[in-house]
């Protein structure tokens, strides 16, 4: 096979790994593909440890597998064309592309083929070539295999600015039902060495760097029955146990000839949105797992972001006074960010912020102005009307799916 049909198709076959996205793809669904993608399919952007926006070459160093998770593309007996990379022809389309500028960096994972262990020499073998041999200097990010040995993972992370394990799906239970195959003991054991090994090299600081941009996971939702509070929490332990950069949410994508077990549509894309959303206020807003999803209430409302409902169902807490709330209560409010908040804060150290400076201070009016008492504002009983809802939420075309 022709390296540009490899490519291809390894491309194409990675498209479905979350872990490294910032977004910006096409919809995913495989119910129709042929394994057949293109150059530009090959690049996908991230963000690198200091925040910038990259751009990375995303392959699999093969889609053959020897495992049969039912919801994978790539399962063993999965009827896709298969195609397998050399670690010389990821090396030489790495350089290339870095070179002419269309990459800065490189995310390669793979199927599991022969053994976890030969997989993963494979991997490292990839990222120890382009450090040593050719002195990259580019974003390397590596997908390890969980049941490889613990040697080799600690390799990887001396090439790798990133490592990832996917978790795969929220709770134990779905993955014996679809992957039984893959072990969460196993997954947590390597994620917890990644943790280990990640946190004596920054106490070290003479020893090498070991991935200096951390871990991160995947989950696939909806591919089973769990809800968004059972996937927050999940997210919640991850974070604290492992410290993980990010877990990754992946909506689950129809496959061919799939299994009656797997529900025959993808989940709204929005869900996965919502679920971003979520994750963004546990992790810079203060917000409890148990505090988004409450009571009987078991997934998130797809027609609003997750602070807004979080606001309506507690709306005795408001309106705040913007001139005297402190920072957590602001960060709680809809429409106002972590910049919005500390500009408020900065701003009234000078004199009493008006309605007139929210504009100043780019904070959406609208949304926030129901939430918020000014010396020249109040919102009465504005914050008590049943049709606040209805009017602070777009209508369904309206609402972004942008990540």
């Amino acid at each position: 096979m022709d390296l540009s049909r490899k490519l291809s198709i390894l491309a194409d076959a990675a498209k479905y790994d979350a872990s490294c996205a910032s977004s910006g793809t096409n919809k995913r669904d495989s119910l129709n593909g042929k394994g057949i993608g293109s150059t530009e399919g090959a690049i996908c952007h991230s963000y690198a440890p200091d925040g910038r926006c990259i751009s990375l070459l995303k392959i699999l160093l093969t889609n053959a597998c020897a495992f049969d998770c039912l919801y994978c593309v790539n399962r063993a007996s999965s009827n896709v064309p298969r195609a397998r990379f050399s670690v010389k022809e990821v090396v030489d389309l790495t350089l290339d592309f870095y070179r002419r500028n269309y990459i800065e960096g490189l995310f390669l994972s793979s199927g599991i083929i022969r053994s976890p262990d030969y997989t993963m020499e494979q991997v490292v073998a990839v990222a120890r070539s382009l450090r040593l041999d050719h002195d990259f200097k580019g974003y390397i990010h590596l997908k390890t295999i969980p049941d490889a040995s613990e040697e080799l993972l600690a390799e990887a992370g001396l090439y790798a600015d990133r490592l990832s394990i996917n978790i795969e799906l929220p709770s134990e239970a779905g993955l014996k039902t679809l992957a039984p195959e893959k072990d969460v003991r196993a997954i947590r054991r390597s994620m917890g060495r990644m943790r280990s090994r990640i946190d004596e090299a920054k106490e070290e600081k003479k020893a090498p760097t070991f991935a200096p941009g951390g871990q991160s996971t995947q989950m696939i939702i909806g591919a089973d029955a769990t809800d968004d509070r059972t996937i927050l929490q999940t997210s919640t332990n991850l974070y604290s146990n492992y410290r993980l950069k990010r877990v990754y949410y992946s909506a689950f994508s129809p496959i061919p000839d799939a299994s009656r077990i797997l529900p025959p549509q993808a989940p709204p894309l929005v869900r996965e949105h919502r679920l971003y959303q979520a994750d963004w206020l546990m992790r810079f807003y203060g917000f409890d797992a148990s505090e988004i999803v409450e009571g009987d209430e078991g997934n998130l409302a797809l027609d609003m972001d997750p602070k807004l409902a979080w606001a309506l169902r507690h709306r005795e807490l408001f309106p705040l006074d913007v001139n005297r709330a402190g920072r957590e209560v602001l960060l709680r409010t809809p429409g106002l960010g972590q910049k919005a908040v500390d500009r408020i804060l900065s701003a009234r150290k000078v004199r009493e912020i008006r309605v007139d400076d929210l504009k100043h201070l780019n904070v959406p009016v609208r949304k926030a102005l129901p939430f918020l008492v000014f010396p020249d504002h109040s919102p009465g009983g504005l914050i008590d009307q049943l049709d606040l809802k209805t009017r602070l939420v777009p209508p369904p075309r309206q609402l972004s799916l942008a990540l």
